[in-house]
């Protein structure tokens, strides 16, 4: 692979640090004129600086003309549900008369519903249907994405959906990063032994998962009416045991104790966290954890907006995700989600860039090599048809990626 010289850009907008950024830092993003980007052979920056670029030898290097635009990091989606069976809108009309998302689950619709679509699915129905999510991602400036299980709920469809990660991450330019999600709820043939459903999580499908290497994180639904905050705490202390970091979807329709539980576990990430209460706050502040917040689901499902202002004020590392998913957000365009970070979080520019970047890698445990454009990280970036960092969120629903860069290669041209 060829060196790469990107110059004539117009400005070069990125967080920076190999850490998560909390507080009034993580709208604090450095910001040069008139800059190039050089990197290795091995897709690595080693250099960049600002007015004329340095003379290299002829042909070492590939060069790209930024034309005066805009770049920053690639984007990365921390919170996706990419693997699944067929769609659910046949429950959109149930939506919009005002079924509630705990009543179309009783009712055996909503992730139960995926849950038999999943089931029926072979690897290559999975990984064709996830390809064109893929591409679409990509196109949208999206150079690493989490995937997580949980439309499985059993043994072999959890592990179908895992391999089926594998094989893309493998195959695609995007970097997948697989969550195990089988406490994602309680299947309906576990629905009056719910103890043994556990038990066969902790006992025999996490250490299973993790010997095989699928998985690098354990992931609970923290909710009313699917897992408990102690069964969650006994799932993700399972993970840990097995060398599984612990995330966990909390306070997403009420607030029943899962974010508190993030100090003690010192788990990676807490995700949605609409309602979360101040006693959630503070426990993500001392335990270090990245709130993963989601708000095209609030969008999507006409819900309350999660606290974003409360938790930055906190100390706590705000990133902003998609949620794709098959029910409560169709939908995987990470710019909208940027655009809806800034309006209803009142997220500025600045920290919603950090929110979708390096807090957003530092929830996939990557921030140490992504996420941020200076030397020694993956030459992962976004060329944008933009001058400023303004014009992103102010563009609602445009897609505004140029040119999409992984590794060093450009790998999707708009």
């Amino acid at each position: 692979m060829r060196k790469l010289l990107l110059h004539n850009i117009g400005l070069l907008a990125t967080p920076q640090g190999f850490a998560a950024r909390a507080g009034a830092s993580q709208g604090e993003i450095l910001k040069l004129e008139n800059a190039w980007l050089m990197t290795d052979e091995n897709g690595r920056i080693t250099e960049i600086g600002r007015g004329a670029c340095p003379e290299t030898e002829p042909g070492a290097y590939r060069v790209i003309d930024a034309d005066g635009r805009l770049v920053t990091p690639g984007l990365i989606d921390a919170h996706t549900h990419l693997i699944f069976g067929g769609w659910r809108q046949n429950e959109f009309g149930l939506k919009l008369h005002g079924a509630t998302y705990l009543e179309i689950l009783a009712a055996g619709g909503g992730i139960l519903s995926t849950v038999r679509s999943t089931r029926a699915a072979s690897e290559e129905e999975l990984k064709a249907q996830a390809s064109g999510a893929l591409k679409e991602m990509l196109s949208f400036g999206v150079t690493t994405c989490e995937a997580k299980s949980g439309y499985g709920l059993d043994r072999g469809t959890e592990l179908k959906q895992l391999r089926v990660i594998r094989e893309l991450d493998r195959e695609w330019p995007i970097d997948l990063v697989p969550t195990y999600l089988g406490a994602h709820a309680v299947p309906a043939e576990w629905k009056e032994d719910r103890e043994e459903y556990i038990r066969r999580l902790t006992e025999e499908w996490i250490p299973e998962i993790a010997r095989e290497g699928l998985a690098e994180f354990c992931d609970v639904f923290c909710e009313k009416g699917v897992f408990t905050a102690e069964e969650s705490r006994r799932i993700l202390e399972a993970g840990k045991r097995h060398g599984l970091l612990p995330k966990i979807h909390a306070d997403e329709i009420e607030a029943i104790g899962g974010t508190e539980l993030t100090a003690e576990l010192k788990a990676v990430s807490a995700e949605h966290l609409i309602v979360c209460r101040e006693s959630g706050i503070e426990a993500m502040a001392k335990g270090g954890t990245v709130a993963c917040l989601l708000p095209m689901t609030s969008f999507y499902l006409g819900s309350t907006y999660a606290p974003a202002r409360q938790m930055i004020d906190a100390g706590v590392p705000v990133a902003v995700a998609s949620d794709y998913n098959p029910g409560s957000c169709p939908g995987l365009n990470l710019q909208l989600a940027m655009t809806v970070a800034c309006l209803k979080y009142r997220l500025t520019p600045e920290e919603m860039l950090t929110a979708v970047t390096l807090n957003a890698a530092a929830a996939i445990r990557r921030a140490d090599r992504i996420g941020s454009l200076e030397p020694g990280k993956q030459a992962d970036l976004v060329i944008w048809k933009a001058r400023d960092l303004d014009y992103l969120p102010y563009r609602l629903g445009s897609n505004l990626a140029y040119f999409v860069i992984k590794n060093g290669e450009v790998v999707c041209a708009n």
